[in-house]
Parts: C-alpha cells; structure tokens; sequence
C-alpha cells in the first residue's frame, strides 16, 4: 500500500474547495493501493516560510517546519486539490510546498483545480513549474473543474461523469508514478 499525501490547498472563510475535496475523496476511497491522509493547510496553518536556512540544508529549526517534513517525507505521492485566483494558485500551497526541499523529491504530483471558465488550469500549469524544481513528476493527467459553484447542491458538490472519469483515470496514472518513484527512492 503506497502512502498519499492529498493537501487541501485553500484556506480562506468560506472556501468551498473542502467540498470538492470530499467529493473526490469518495472516488478516491475506490482505489485500494493508497492510505490516504488529507492535510488542509487551513487546519495546518502554516507561518509564511520562517527557517533561516535553505530547506535543501534539513536544519529545521521551527517545530511546525519538523512536523511538516516528517509528514510529506511519509508520502509517496501527493494530490492537491486547489482554485485558480487571478490567473494563478494561492499562496497557500506556494508556501507549504516553499518550507521543504528534499521531502518533495522523486515523488509523482498530481492536480484537482477548480475555478471560471478555466477550470483552475492556469493555476496548476504555473504551480508545475514550481513542483518539477523540487524534482517531482507533475502528470499531465488531472481533474480540472469549470464553473464549479454550479454543482454545488445543499452543501454538497456532485461532480458528473465527466469528472469523475477524470478522477479515475488520473488516480491509475498516479498508482503507475507511484510505483515507478518509490523504487527510484529507494
């Protein structure tokens, strides 16, 4: 069983992004090869990036930086789930993913953006320049939701086929990423 890390990247009042998170957890709970742990940078709540030294160094000095790193270095995979604000992704994930360097390394990333018309794309083709600089494997398959609000209903979201569809088929290509890593790590 791999290790997957899925980081709730929005953290304002509000959000709706923890709806679609659940959402996409009950399709990923169908997949039997990963232990899920869900990490909401809301509940997290990290400083903006407070070490003084490079993250590449691993001389954290910052409890809530140990913490951090002890949890993303258990994973083998990592999905984010995240809106697109103003053409780009929130500083939320730019930070958490800023406090560490070596952690990220060698592991398969993959994408559930939601936003307007784009779908949140803009957000995750900026954020991939981010993540292949700390070496990991951004796929090109991903859940990419349009006008999302319209499938809110009584405080749920309901994707439709076309999404979930796409759920399925980026978590068979992340298990293949997964596999393939690991084995590189180790």
């Amino acid at each position: 069983m791999y290790n997957l890390k899925v980081i709730i990247a929005s953290t304002r009042p509000e959000r709706k992004g923890i709806l679609v998170a659940n959402w996409f957890l009950t399709i990923l709970k169908e997949h039997h090869q990963f232990q899920t742990e869900v990490l909401d940078l809301k509940e997290i709540n990290l400083p903006f990036l407070d070490e003084p030294f490079h993250p590449r160094e691993k001389k954290y000095t910052k409890e809530h930086t140990k913490k951090w790193s002890k949890t993303i270095e258990e994973g083998d995979a990592i999905i984010v789930v995240m809106p697109e604000y103003n053409f780009g992704f929130p500083a939320t994930i730019k930070n958490a993913l800023d406090f560490l360097y070596n952690e990220w390394n060698d592991k398969p990333i993959a994408f559930v953006s939601y936003g307007g018309v784009s779908g949140g794309t803009r957000s995750v083709q900026m954020l991939k320049q981010v993540v292949t600089t700390l070496k990991m494997m951004p796929l090109m398959e991903a859940v990419n939701i349009p006008f999302f609000s319209k499938h809110i209903e009584d405080g749920k979201f309901v994707g439709n086929e076309i999404m979930e569809n796409s759920a399925r088929k980026m978590i068979d290509e992340l298990l293949k990423w997964t596999k393939i890593l690991k084995q590189k790590r180790e």
